[in-house]
């Protein structure tokens, strides 16, 4: 499978415009935009996930560079979500 990570995504893209980049390539099995868990905005980026790798590979490089709402996309494969085993809610930090 291959998880690519597209961004500079304008705040108004949807993921059926995203798919439609990406389904002229091959099968996209599930597109998803990040939005603020507060506001429910769009974060400016999102991922695209096909279950054929040599399919994404030339999705991954046709999109990067490509125009959507009038921004260029940065598109990539994306790199494994990075350890958060401290828990992130101030374990281990000195408060004052």
């Amino acid at each position: 499978m291959k998880n690519i990570f597209v961004g500079n995504l304008s705040f108004g893209a949807s993921e059926e415009s995203v798919r439609a980049l990406f389904e002229p390539h091959g099968t996209v099995d599930r597109v998803n935009i990040v939005k603020d868990r507060d506001t429910g905005q769009a974060r400016g980026f999102g991922f695209v996930e096909m279950s054929n790798d040599r399919e994404g590979d030339k999705a991954t490089a046709a999109g990067n560079g490509m125009d959507l709402d009038g921004r260029t996309l940065n598109v990539n494969e994306a790199r494994p979500k990075a350890d958060r085993s401290s828990g992130g809610g101030g374990a281990g930090r000195k408060r004052w």
